[in-house]
């Protein structure tokens, strides 16, 4: 039968089961020449695992059932690189798996459009031109790992595609691998196995040192970082750490002291790094913080490479202020061949193996599948790093203090002092709405990003706020004050506090009376402002950076503060004063566009009126 004409029609409220309770159908009718036409309806079930076609043709007595059948339409999961059996036979449960390793940019691109979930380790770039290839079937993309690089995270939420990763089941190969480069170090193994490989006997040339009784400095107390303690301690050697979200209970628990980071470099006699690469870390440990170490001392990193100066290291390396180190992470993997510092004598290297153990590996695929097939089932995962698709009226009406409730978030942790960590944090909301009516969710998962992002590796969201607060040992308390009108029609929020207790404070007039730190804003004209600090009012933009000194009231202050930076050709934005009383103490809020020089900011902090000052990245 030659078809003729066909016509097509969806029913548009049931484009997608998650979006509408009820079974969506496709019909088509089919008209050819000298011969009956024919309606074919595809009825795709409630439960999205099986299609029903049913073809049908009229008779004398009405519709003629031609042909009923049910075909298998579980969703498509495309995996780009290698994953472990464990994993695949978890999809294969409940998805149609396709193998699919090595592909190109634009193979990736041409073949994404048919998958409605993509598993990807480090390898595959899963960047905008994906997300616009996939014209919006793709609905989870699944890192087989912690770290989501090669996503566009951005883009990704922008398509409404949910990225999660596998962040648990690598601990133990890494903190494992830890040990390993912490004990090959400390006796020389590799120099010493390649020494008589080459036909040496060199044992005076490798002498070791001893663990036992030396001090290690775990720099980052997550998950990875707990683990190398708690074995570190049982080859007998004094473990401190140092992490602003380490909950003290868990520190206790395994007898680890938390410290402040320079005493942590100070004292220690290893230092094994744990910690994100951020904009916060990132070259951390550099000249200046290598001359403040302990002379001799020797140093592990399993976590990122660009968190160690790499030049830096190598001339502390030459002169000996770091007798060793051992390398799982570079700044550029693979490194050059002819890298000083993959060459050096006293360095050990690994080309990034912390997660390369069968049963890792094994984890890792387990773990991002029960992600993704979750994911397609509906489920919010915890392990989820990006936001969901906020309605378009709700992010309206939030956007401006969206915004400001990261920066307070932001601007409070960069005011904590010490060794102790966080351990609870306080959010006060003033609006026109009744407190019961006021969803403060968003408000305080951007809190929640803003004090937990510049020195984590987490990608804190709607989604996950709650469980990386809670996983941190952060208690958060919100507080909803109603605020009277006054004849105008308001805002949905007037003011947002945030107040940490029981911290120190590398600015002191950022404690309140009643002993927290807190920093207070409000939006204006869509931009947002600080407002308070401590118990100081203020009025100062916060865009850029920001300089806070607390000052002598008297005159002239703000032209020799002004006269300095202009000097430096660092452009001021915003300037604000807050004083108590007059001639007492003042507090004075500058906003800068650009970061100033250290040799700029203790110019400022010899004026002989200013008698602290904290600079601040926003």
């Amino acid at each position: 039968m030659a078809i003729t004409k066909a016509f097509f029609s969806l029913n548009p409220a049931s484009c997608h089961p998650s979006l509408h309770p009820r079974s969506p159908t496709v019909h088509l009718h089919l008209a050819s020449s000298g011969a009956p036409s024919c309606h074919l309806s595809v009825r795709v079930t409630s439960d999205s695992k099986s299609m029903v076609l049913t073809a049908e043709k009229p008779s004398e007595s009405g519709l003629e059932v031609l042909h009923n059948a049910t075909s298998d339409s579980k969703p498509t999961v495309l995996i780009a690189e290698k994953l472990s059996e464990s994993g695949l036979e978890l999809l294969r449960n409940t998805t149609s798996v396709d193998c699919s390793y090595g592909l190109s940019p634009d193979q990736l691109a041409a073949k994404i459009s048919s998958c409605d979930a993509l598993i990807v380790r480090s390898g595959t770039k899963v960047s905008r031109e994906v997300f616009e290839a996939a014209k919006g079937r793709l609905r989870v993309v699944g890192r087989a790992g912690v770290g989501i690089d090669n996503v566009d995270l951005h883009a990704a939420t922008e398509f409404g595609c949910l990225v999660v990763n596998a962040p648990t089941a690598n601990t133990i190969a890494a903190a494992e691998h830890g040990i390993a480069l912490l004990t090959a170090m400390a006796r020389n193994v590799a120099q010493a196995d390649a020494s008589v490989k080459a036909g040496k006997w060199e044992r005076s040339k490798y002498v070791g040192v001893s663990l036992v009784g030396k001090t290690l400095a775990v720099m980052g107390f997550g998950k990875v970082g707990s683990e190398v303690a708690r074995r570190a301690k049982g080859l007998g050697m004094h473990v401190i750490a140092h992490d602003p979200y380490a909950p003290a209970e868990r520190a206790h628990a395994l007898s680890v002291e938390l410290v402040s980071f320079d005493d942590a470099i100070a004292t220690a006699d290893f230092i094994s790094l744990h910690m994100p690469l951020t904009a916060t870390t990132e070259k951390m440990f550099n000249d200046e913080t290598f001359a403040r170490m302990k002379k001799g001392v020797r140093i592990i990193n399993v976590a990122r490479g660009g968190v160690i100066d790499e030049d830096a290291l190598v001339r502390a390396l030459d002169n000996g202020q770091v007798a060793q180190a051992a390398l799982d992470v570079f700044v550029k993997e693979p490194p050059p061949k002819d890298s000083k510092l993959v060459q050096h004598e006293r360095v050990t290297v690994t080309p990034h193996l912390g997660a390369s153990t069968v049963e890792a590996q094994e984890g890792v695929a387990i773990e991002i599948a029960e992600a993704v097939v979750g994911a397609l089932n509906g489920e919010l995962a915890a392990t989820a790093v990006n936001a969901p698709m906020v309605p378009a009226e709700v992010l309206s009406e939030l956007a401006p203090y969206v915004i400001l409730a990261e920066k307070l978030g932001r601007l409070a942790v960069q005011l904590v002092a010490g060794g102790s960590g966080i351990k609870g944090v306080k959010v006060v909301y003033t609006s026109s709405q009744d407190p019961d009516d006021l969803d403060t969710r968003l408000l305080r998962a951007m809190v929640t990003k803003g004090i937990v992002e510049p020195i984590s590796d987490s990608f804190v969201n709607l989604v996950n706020a709650d469980f990386i607060a809670k996983q941190r040992g952060l208690h958060f308390a919100e507080e909803r004050i109603k605020q009277e009108l006054n004849g105008s029609n308001g805002s949905p929020v007037s003011s947002i506090q945030v107040q940490i207790p029981h911290v120190g404070s590398l600015f002191a007039s950022a404690v309140s009376d009643a002993g927290f730190i807190q920093v207070e804003g409000k939006v204006r004209d869509g931009i947002p402002h600080l407002t308070r600090i401590g118990s100081f009012a203020v009025d100062v933009s916060l865009e850029g950076n920001l300089i806070l000194c607390r000052q002598v009231d008297q005159p002239g202050m703000i032209g020799k503060v002004g006269s300095i930076l202009a000097s430096q050709n660092v452009n001021v934005s915003f300037m604000s004063v807050g004083r108590t009383y007059r001639g007492k103490q003042a507090i004075m809020a500058i906003g800068v566009d650009e970061e100033p020089s250290k040799e700029t900011l203790e110019k400022i902090g010899n004026i002989q009126a200013i008698e602290e000052f904290v600079f601040l990245k926003l």
